[in-house]
């Protein structure tokens, strides 16, 4: 549905074009966050390789510290949307994975075994970033096969309600969800532009000196289209999550994670 050359999608993304094209890979950088999803049906076949693909990523040490539970009953779904923020995707995708990382089989796996160092920080980060890695290279497959993708970081707001509603055992904990499916006719998502690479990609040495009005601009222009304010810089709109409304619940998860025995050290 969405086709946006490379040479477009460069530049929707930094708003001048490339210096040079590479048309293979175009749909890199095409993604955009779907939240309208069409009733046609993505079949249990293509979802089992699409799972194969994120369990193709990459897992520190092969440990596979990260698990994936597909929601598909619909009362089920929609009360899991009760701790999410209530957002119509998470109702209407075909299919909603919650990601998650996962000490849990691995302490299974190693019964007999003290497991000492499983509650360090550091193992908890190794899952987080399985989870991750896992679940954007679903993304960048489903979305070669034509399908949107929505990630859904709410799933973080009340971890101990998610850990019962999913059945997660201690050990287990929801990183974030993921929609999926194919994209409704009439949806609209764009492009989101992004940072200049001079802003992320440093050579040799990290450079603080570097400032973000370039990509204010940008994202002025950017707001106007979605009929967002425009005089709300990307900068103000980014200070404002950092308040602690915008926490919404998520202040929690340390004491969760302590408390379950995922993080102790």
């Amino acid at each position: 549905m969405f086709g946006e050359s490379f040479a477009e999608a460069w530049a929707a993304r930094y708003g001048a074009p490339p210096t040079a094209d590479f048309p293979e890979l175009g749909p890199f950088l095409r993604h955009r966050s779907v939240r309208a999803f069409s009733d046609r049906p993505v079949s249990e076949e293509l979802i089992s390789a699409l799972v194969g693909a994120a369990q193709s990523a990459s897992t520190s040490s092969n440990l596979q510290l990260y698990s994936m539970v597909s929601v598909q009953d619909r009362a089920l779904r929609a009360k899991l949307n009760e701790f999410t923020s209530n957002q119509s995707q998470v109702t209407t995708a075909p299919w909603f994975f919650a990601f998650c990382a996962d000490h849990s089989r691995l302490r299974l796996a190693a019964s007999g075994s003290e497991a000492d160092n499983l509650d360090y920080e550091d193992y908890f980060l190794m899952a987080v970033v399985d989870a991750a890695l896992a679940a954007e290279r679903m993304t960048v497959t489903a979305e070669a096969m034509g399908l949107g993708v929505c990630y859904i970081g709410a799933l973080r707001n009340n971890p101990a309600a998610v850990a019962d509603l999913l059945g997660f055992p201690d050990g287990v904990f929801g990183v974030f969800g993921l929609c999926l499916g194919y994209p409704a006719e009439q949806c609209d998502a764009a492009i989101k532009p992004r940072l200049h690479q001079d802003a992320i990609w440093f050579r040799e040495r990290y450079d603080a000196k570097i400032g973000v009005e370039e990509y204010n601009a940008r994202m002025a222009k950017f707001y106007k289209s979605q009929s967002q304010d425009p005089t709300v810089t990307w900068s103000q709109r980014s200070l404002r999550r950092l308040e602690k409304k915008y926490m919404s619940g998520r202040e929690v998860i340390k004491a969760w994670l302590e408390k379950t025995g995922f993080v102790r050290r």
